[in-house]
């Protein structure tokens, strides 16, 4: 890997705010107040650069702004509220359009946060006829009846044995709709995670749609590699950072080889671009990448942090 001993300016381009924290989601599960406690602190850290939005789910945004009131920061948290919403596709719409009331309230009248994102997890489809068309709609609708449009949202699709069928329609309806797609790269089950083919899948059918989205789950590490508990091989972060990046000129067979990448010596940046094996982008091209590729949830802001250091992408103060 080529290597900086500081941010470089295609370094700042592809990793600024990049890293939203998820401290209250496994595999951390932190309570809500040591979360905003990390977040706090990674805020004056030297890295305060990369950080992006605490992310609670808007179930508990109440007990959020108990500890926040207790705290009064300086300056207000940037938010991103999960519309966590029931599993039951009949009563999906009536907790969504709940929890969005409730997100709104809540913008409206607590200065120490700024909702700055939303993000929901669709229901599965119930028959085969259906698709994933009439409730992104009707997401938009009540996002828009809950006066919260202005407010960028991303996507998600349960990924079970529909998500790939369903996937060129329902970005089709996200372009549509002016809402952003989220991708679900892990989990503790090793079933969870997406197949090669399947994030390949998903970056180009965005990058084509012109669908902005955002990653979350399982990108702890940089490069891909296999995690030791259950054999499992875990997506990269700079894999996926790369794969968007490179998107608009490769075919999916070479996105998927981007993704498939575990050599960490094949991704490098200089001053004024990013490369992956003979492949280059200039910074305005990882500019626009990141315009796509907005950010991923983590639940450690400390992790990624320290394998960029240790790939010598990073120094420990800058």
């Amino acid at each position: 890997m080529s290597t900086s001993t500081r941010a470089s300016t295609s370094l700042q381009a592809a990793f600024r705010a990049l890293i939203d924290y998820a401290g209250v989601f496994p595999p951390a599960m932190l309570a809500m107040e040591p979360a905003v406690d990390e977040y706090l602190i990674a805020r004056e850290g030297p890295h305060a650069w990369m950080l992006g939005r605490f992310i609670a789910p808007a179930s508990r945004l109440d007990e959020l702004v108990t500890v926040l009131r207790r705290k009064d920061p300086a300056e207000p948290i940037a938010v991103s509220a999960i519309v966590d919403s029931a599993s039951d596709p009949r009563r999906w719409f009536g907790t969504a359009q709940e929890r969005l009331a409730a997100v709104a309230l809540i913008r409206s009248t607590v200065p120490q946060l700024a909702i700055e994102v939303l993000e929901t997890r669709l229901p599965a489809l119930t028959t085969k006829r259906d698709s994933y068309d009439a409730s992104i709609g009707q997401f938009a609708a009540m996002a828009g009846q809950a006066g919260l449009r202005d407010v960028p949202i991303y996507v998600e699709l349960p990924y079970d044995a529909r998500w790939h069928e369903a996937l060129p329609a329902a970005m089709g309806a996200l372009a549509r709709a002016r809402l952003g797609a989220k991708l679900r790269c892990g989990g503790a089950e090793p079933q969870s995670i997406p197949s090669i083919a399947d994030v390949a899948a998903f970056v180009a059918t965005a990058t084509s749609e012109e669908v902005p989205y955002k990653a979350t789950a399982g990108l702890h590490h940089p490069i891909r590699h296999l995690r030791v508990e259950d054999g499992a091989v875990m997506h990269g972060f700079l894999n996926l950072l790369a794969a968007a990046a490179f998107a608009p000129d490769l075919d999916r067979s070479m996105l998927e080889q981007v993704l498939a990448e575990e050599a960490p010596e094949a991704f490098g940046f200089d001053e004024d671009g990013f490369t992956w094996r003979d492949l280059r982008v200039d910074v305005e091209a990882i500019a626009r990448a990141r315009t796509r590729f907005v950010g991923y949830g983590s639940c450690s802001f400390s992790e990624p942090i320290d394998d960029l250091i240790a790939l010598k992408l990073l120094r420990s103060n800058a």
